[in-house]
């Protein structure tokens, strides 16, 4: 397991993670230094402890919002497929009778 020291709101805290994903640390760490800088900036010091669960929490809210559009992105391709599906099957469907009566013209 490796070590990283990441910076928070320009505390430095030692974390570890799997070995080969520090950089992919440092990058997270690096998002959620600039949420509690912001909140800090925003609402004023509120203490180590609440500047960082208001952070957690905006990050949060963040997620949930990307999740919501992700779910109704995902809910709109199926409703997207379906509606592809039954084209496909009239289509199929109208070429056969198309070819059918073809062939029953020809035969007369």
């Amino acid at each position: 397991m490796a070590q990283v020291t990441i910076e928070v709101n320009g505390r430095p805290y030692q974390v570890g993670c799997e070995d080969g994903q520090e950089q992919h640390l440092r990058d997270l760490a690096a998002i959620f230094d600039r949420q509690v800088r912001q909140v800090s900036q925003d609402m004023g010091q509120l203490g180590d402890t609440r500047l960082l669960l208001m952070g957690a929490l905006l990050l949060a809210d963040e997620l949930a919002d990307a999740r919501n559009r992700l779910s109704a992105q995902q809910a709109e391709i199926a409703r997207l497929q379906s509606t592809q599906s039954r084209t496909e099957t009239r289509a199929v469907l109208a070429l056969e009778n198309a070819a059918k009566r073809i062939e029953k013209l020809a035969t007369h």
